[in-house]
């Protein structure tokens, strides 16, 4: 019987150890397409709404992967978002001259979103606020639907914090 975990036996198996962590990125993608954040949520069904909501779920993932230590897979996960966002951006059209300037709004987009969603979380307070801030930029939407979503975020997080290592990074976010 093996000591490592399988985590690692299928990351070291690969010439890319990024990839190991790929179900773990299209976890978070399929937690950020659920309707109900677009239905009950009001978030905008838009490329931005969309991006925004990815980018709560990969936030609460990061800060979590932090806490348990995964300092290099949070990486590896982060460069994954990176690729499929500069992959989205070709998609739409998006040139090589400006594709870089694009992808740096977003990685600073996510980093700004970690951080300020991370002292809402720690405080357990101000969720709403940084919501309405980033997630709705700034536009006027129903309280409801915020405390959908800020319901719906805690209840992730609460959820991730109840993952071992190991399940986190296989991807059992669900």
């Amino acid at each position: 019987m093996s000591t490592i975990p399988a985590f690692l036996q299928r990351l070291l198996g690969r010439s890319n150890p990024r990839e190991g962590l790929r179900p773990l990125y299209q976890a978070v993608v399929g937690q950020g397409r659920q309707p109900h954040w677009y239905l009950e949520g009001a978030v905008p069904d838009t490329l931005d709404g969309r991006f925004d909501m990815i980018v709560a779920i990969l936030a609460l993932v990061l800060i979590r992967l932090e806490q348990q230590g995964a300092a290099q897979e949070s990486a590896w996960l982060t460069e994954l978002f990176v690729d499929d966002m500069d992959g989205q951006l070709r998609q739409e059209g998006i040139g090589d001259v400006v594709v870089g300037k694009h992808v740096g709004r977003m990685m600073s987009a996510l980093g700004g979103r970690i951080s300020v969603y991370r002292d809402a979380l720690d405080r357990h307070a101000g969720l709403a606020d940084a919501l309405r801030r980033n997630l709705y930029r700034g536009a006027p939407v129903p309280d409801a639907a915020v405390a959908h979503v800020e319901g719906a975020l805690r209840e992730r997080w609460v959820r991730l914090g109840c993952l071992s290592r190991d399940a986190l990074l296989a991807g059992d976010i669900g």
